[in-house]
């Protein structure tokens, strides 16, 4: 266990002494999986757990909880394009919402699929700011025209809405071939071979990128980009700029969020104006500049 669930399997202990709320959610924790626990506030009224699908997805689900809880059944959000119905009983506990998720995750793994044929197969416009929530895609068709699709999450191999976005000559050209051909639709052929069969035309693949342009969501605050505030100085708006110098790590971070993290662990050391700790999900010495922000 890395020292930052030590840290916070600690402080739940010590809040558990004080109250049947306490103990209850820190008792139902150990149930779940400290592991799979990557976020909890101060009065363990919310949780985030990381739940890996059978395709080795990442999906955060995040449960809110009342302090009449259990009686009152937890309020739940995550990065899926609907979420589920919750089940729920004074008998269920977190580890029950941990199932439900894990069931919903599995009926969601066609939509998934079916947009990641199309992430590898097209030219999506965007795809670094796309979610597993997201079921559309705007897709690059050639001369400055773009389709925007709509999967359907609950029969992601029907024939999707779509619409399409150009110069009118161009753009009519596709609708009249869509509207002709449509009928062509197989949910048999994957979604990218329904396209180009039904436009009649050979579709621009992915867009080539360095593996170093690429940018991702930060580690610790899970955006990509920061806040424009005047708080964050030359930081504000920034993209992601620190990532993990361990190979199998490799997390991307703002720079800001390490430090402010690293603050708020006992173990830490300064030297100058730099801090010096262990990374969030690795535990491999990570080292940062404070800033103002971190002060």
């Amino acid at each position: 266990m890395d020292l930052r669930l030590e840290m916070t399997q600690a402080r739940c202990s010590d809040l558990a002494a004080t109250s049947s709320f306490y103990r209850l959610v820190y008792s139902e924790i150990e149930e779940c999986g400290w592991e799979r626990l990557i976020w909890l506030s101060d009065d363990l009224s919310c949780l985030s757990f990381r739940i890996m699908d059978k395709k080795k997805r990442g999906h955060i689900l995040e449960i809110r909880l009342d302090k009449s809880y259990p009686s009152c059944p937890p309020s739940i959000a995550a990065d899926v394009p609907h979420i589920f119905n919750l089940k729920w009983s004074t008998n269920s506990r977190l580890k029950d919402v941990l199932r439900q998720f894990s069931e919903h995750l599995e009926k969601l793994q066609g939509f998934w699929d079916s947009l990641e044929n199309i992430d590898k197969c097209l030219s999506v416009v965007g795809l670094e700011q796309q979610s597993h929530a997201n079921s559309y895609r705007q897709i690059n068709i050639g001369n400055d025209c773009c389709l925007i699709l709509n999967i359907d999450a609950n029969d992601p191999r029907s024939l999707p809405e779509c619409r399409f976005m150009g110069s009118d000559h161009l753009v009519n050209s596709f609708r009249n071939k869509w509207r002709r051909n449509n009928k062509k639709w197989s949910k048999d052929q994957p979604l990218s071979v329904n396209l180009a069969i039904i436009l009649e035309t050979r579709l621009p693949g992915p867009r080539d990128a360095e593996r170093d342009d690429q940018k991702f969501e930060c580690g610790i605050c899970y955006a990509q980009f920061l806040p424009t505030d005047e708080g964050f100085g030359d930081k504000s708006g920034c993209r992601t700029d620190y990532t993990c110098e361990n190979a199998n790590c490799g997390r991307a971070f703002h720079s800001i969020c390490v430090g402010e993290w690293l603050q708020s662990i006992t173990t830490t050391r300064r030297s100058y104006d730099f801090l010096f700790g262990n990374c969030p999900y690795c535990s491999e010495p990570v080292s940062v500049r404070i800033n103002t922000k971190c002060e």
